[in-house]
């Protein structure tokens, strides 16, 4: 993995070529890395593990100190891999707060916001893929 970011590099053991792959992907790679679980109603319902997370979306922080809020997101961070929760957020010296930055993968979608027909469709397509697979492995 010499160059910077390559897609046709497929994996390593190396933690430090992980990591320079994660932190060198464009946005649009990136995008895949916010995805969240989604909660076990959501799972039952849409028939999907997890999505990429969306300004809207509800979210239960269920690690860290912010454990338990449950919250809309606020902002979503693709450069850093962080979102940003109405809830939490930590008080400055000089008495403003300002938002804590949150790893996906601490938190838990409980709704979301489907008023995007693409997220839809995704969101269908993603379901009949997993029904597809546990109908295929049952034969």
């Amino acid at each position: 993995m010499k160059t910077k970011f390559n897609l046709s590099w497929l994996a390593s053991k190396q933690p430090r070529k992980q990591r320079k792959f994660r932190f060198n992907a464009p946005l649009h790679i990136k995008r895949k890395f916010v995805s969240v679980h989604l909660s076990t109603e959501l799972r039952k319902k849409h028939g999907c593990r997890s999505i990429s997370v969306r300004v809207g979306d509800k979210v239960k922080l269920v690690r860290g100190q912010f454990k338990g809020i449950m919250a809309d997101v606020e902002k979503v961070d693709l450069k850093k891999t962080r979102i940003h929760v109405k809830g939490a957020e930590h008080k400055k010296s000089e008495g403003r707060t300002s938002p804590y930055p949150i790893h996906p993968s601490n938190a838990i979608i409980i709704t979301l916001k489907l008023d995007d027909a693409k997220r839809k469709k995704s969101i269908e397509r993603k379901g009949v893929k997993k029904q597809m697979k546990s109908k295929g492995g049952n034969q």
